[in-house]
């Protein structure tokens, strides 16, 4: 086996494991109150992967100001 292919198991097995705790965080519910801050947390939990269950805990928040419409 070569270090690339060894190298992308590894992305791959790190990856699941961050979606499992994601999935045991509760963040793939459905909920009608999807935002942007939601979908970042998610994101940011899958690639932290392993690490979340040493007890790092992302959280991204994302306050946008978006304008009324014109008219």
């Amino acid at each position: 086996m070569r270090a690339g292919s060894i190298g992308g198991l590894i992305l791959i097995i790190w990856l699941v494991l961050g979606g499992v705790a994601a999935y045991e965080r509760g963040y793939f519910s459905d909920t009608s109150d999807t935002s942007c801050a939601e979908f970042g947390t998610i994101v940011v939990t899958t690639v932290a992967g392993p690490l979340n269950w040493a007890g790092v805990n992302p959280k991204i928040t994302c306050d946008v100001d978006v304008p009324p419409p014109s008219k």
